[in-house]
């Protein structure tokens, strides 16, 4: 399509903006010759210019960007819904070695918990396949696009050949996204908060299985806004039974009185793939 001669036209969403583009501007200020005044840091346009955006009074421009960028690109793609899995970064595929163990006993857990990664990609693989109903827009996976169960969900959903997103952080050791994440849905965050934005703003279900602090983080962060009426209700599925009774003594705060006895319903725990499914099929009320 035609686009007017000062560099405005139709937007890749049809409307028509005459204004001229800032991606134009942005590249005739990059070939502007070399001077003093144009290589000073004043010169250059605010919203190219990192160093300007990094500094700290811009933070809430930067929180902003972050929500907004994948808001946007979930968008495009039309992803709708999303179940969302939580677990260790730790717990290694089956026949593999558990790379994070200390010791024996910790070798041990970590490598019988390969059982987890199973399920996690089977589990995966279950929505993934009633995804493909809605053209993949539907009970898309997301994971925190590391390795361990999250690399399993992503492999289960890539099993089925449906788009999966991943939505990694930086951390002070750096890890490369899964190779199973969607390339086009492989974000990456400064902010946590932002990050659990996205992980709970489509989510239909979410499964944790077992892992550490960043898990139980992201699993108290979901079960508080669903107790607290902030968010929908919908499965909070904990997978791994033994594992949760034994890390977190429900029952007890229970009885303590600092949460009410039906708060605990909020919760289902399962061991499989399959069970996990079928709850979410209940709930929704969907065909077998």
């Amino acid at each position: 399509m035609a686009k007017a001669r000062n560099g405005g036209g139709r937007r890749r969403d049809g409307v028509w903006d005459p204004l001229k583009s800032s991606s134009s501007d942005r590249q005739r200020a990059e070939a502007v010759p070399k001077t003093p005044q144009t290589l000073s840091p004043a010169y250059r346009l605010a919203y190219v210019d990192e160093d300007f955006l990094c500094r700290e009074e811009l933070r809430p421009i930067r929180l902003q960007l972050e929500l907004l960028k994948v808001e946007m690109m979930m968008a495009e793609r039309g992803i709708t819904s999303t179940v969302v899995m939580f677990g260790g970064a730790r717990i290694p595929a089956p026949g593999q070695s558990a790379w994070a163990a200390r010791n024996e006993t910790q070798r041990a857990n970590l490598e019988a918990a390969s059982v987890y990664y199973d399920e996690a990609r089977k589990f995966a693989r279950l929505c993934s396949r009633y995804s493909a109903g809605s053209d993949f827009r539907e009970y898309v996976v997301v994971t925190g696009g590391g390795p361990g169960v999250m690399e399993a969900g992503n492999r289960g959903a890539a099993d089925e050949g449906a788009p999966s997103i991943g939505l990694n952080i930086v951390l002070p050791h750096e890890q490369a996204p899964n190779a199973y994440v969607t390339p086009e849905l492989s974000f990456n965050f400064h902010y946590f908060a932002i990050r659990k934005m996205h992980f709970m703003l489509r989510a239909k279900a979410v499964a944790v299985f077992p892992g550490g602090f960043g898990t139980l983080d992201e699993f108290f962060e979901c079960l508080t806004l669903i107790q607290t009426g902030r968010m929908e209700r919908i499965p909070l599925l904990l997978f791994g039974s033994k594992f949760w009774q034994s890390i977190i003594n429900f029952e007890a705060l229970a009885e303590f009185g600092t949460i009410a006895p039906e708060d605990v319903n909020l919760i289902s725990f399962v061991d499989t793939a399959d069970e996990a499914w079928k709850i979410v099929q209940d709930f929704y009320e969907h065909p077998e």
